[in-house]
């Protein structure tokens, strides 16, 4: 997860209940779309109406892939998963990019065959108002999408905004490609615009195995976050720094793990103690996390070993010495 993507600030269970609400409805927007593109598809030939309907036929895949997603990623860890079951999503993030790829090859394979041997587009007036009409209720579901993401972080509803967001561009093409041939009585700029949907389908394809491979390659939360949380153990004066810092995302779950510096003259029952009450205050600002804490005397500690014992020691000193110099 980069330092762009926002955190959730809900537990899991209410991100999990905005996200099945999310998925359920953009389920429902992938179907009535691909019915209303498949008619009018029907009714003119249009490439670009093609490259509408093959999308929104994939959305519908990819939709119903997302809604599983969440609801499989929310469930809570078992014998076997000890971790959850959070990279569900990046899995079904994966099936996105995947399908609008299977999307973008239809789509450039009609489009060049239309522009070798050009065939007329019918009911233009028709594919101008569907484009319309897909356009604004596509429209409706990215705001509701945009709103669930500002309080619940979903890697799988994230590249379902980007795949509808790729749909608004695809319709903006195509209703010019399909203006275009209704205005000068030439298919070929229709077949232009399913090359331009092709390209478009490629980029936003892209940005979604993006998403999920950030998530599926355990990437840190941003620097902003990793601020945040050594800020936040810090508040006690008996913990003194904190070192080897590591985070990463896992759908709607944050998994942490720190070495503390205690006092070296706590007992064990007291450095318990500061090591609980630091986890709650953590807590507090990241309800979702999974936080692995071990208490160091401070200045008394044993190397760490191990293969990233090493690796990450400095960048994580030097954070926790800057904290303690403001």
């Amino acid at each position: 997860m980069n330092a762009s993507t926002p955190l959730s600030s809900l537990s899991v269970g209410d991100s999990a209940a905005l996200t099945r609400r999310v998925t359920r409805l953009s389920v429902g927007f992938a179907v009535l779309l691909s019915l209303i593109k498949l008619a009018a598809w029907i009714s003119s030939g249009s490439v670009a109406m093609l490259a509408s309907l093959a999308d929104s036929g994939l959305d519908m895949l990819a939709a119903s892939a997302t809604f599983f997603a969440v609801r499989y990623a929310a469930e809570p860890p078992d014998h076997d998963h000890r971790f959850g079951h959070g990279k569900a999503e990046a899995f079904a993030s994966l099936i996105q990019a995947g399908l609008v790829f299977a999307s973008a090859a239809l789509v450039g394979r009609e489009a060049i065959a239309h522009l070798l041997h050009p065939q007329a587009v019918t009911h233009e007036v028709w594919d101008l108002a569907v484009m319309i009409i897909s356009t604004i209720l596509t429209l409706v579901l990215i705001q509701a999408q945009t709103t669930v993401l500002k309080s619940a972080q979903s890697v799988a509803v994230t590249g379902d905004r980007l795949h509808y967001l790729a749909d608004v561009a695809a319709n903006a093409m195509a209703f010019v490609g399909i203006g275009l041939s209704l205005v000068l009585r030439n298919p070929t700029a229709d077949a232009i615009a399913g090359l331009l949907v092709t390209a478009w389908l490629v980029w936003g394809a892209v940005g979604v195995f993006r998403s999920a491979s950030v998530e599926l390659m355990d990437q840190e939360l941003g620097q902003e976050a990793r601020d945040q949380i050594i800020a936040l153990m810090r508040q006690d004066p008996r913990v003194r720094g904190v070192h080897q810092l590591r985070t990463r995302a896992s759908g709607p779950y944050i998994h942490m793990q720190m070495h503390a510096d205690l006092d070296p003259d706590l007992t064990l029952v007291q450095a318990h103690r500061v090591v609980v009450a630091a986890e709650r205050r953590v807590l507090e600002a990241f309800p979702a996390a999974d936080i692995l804490i071990h208490p160091d005397p401070s200045g008394q500690a044993e190397p760490h070993g191990g293969p990233f014992a090493e690796a990450h020691a400095e960048p994580d000193v030097a954070e926790s010495e800057i904290l303690t110099s403001r």
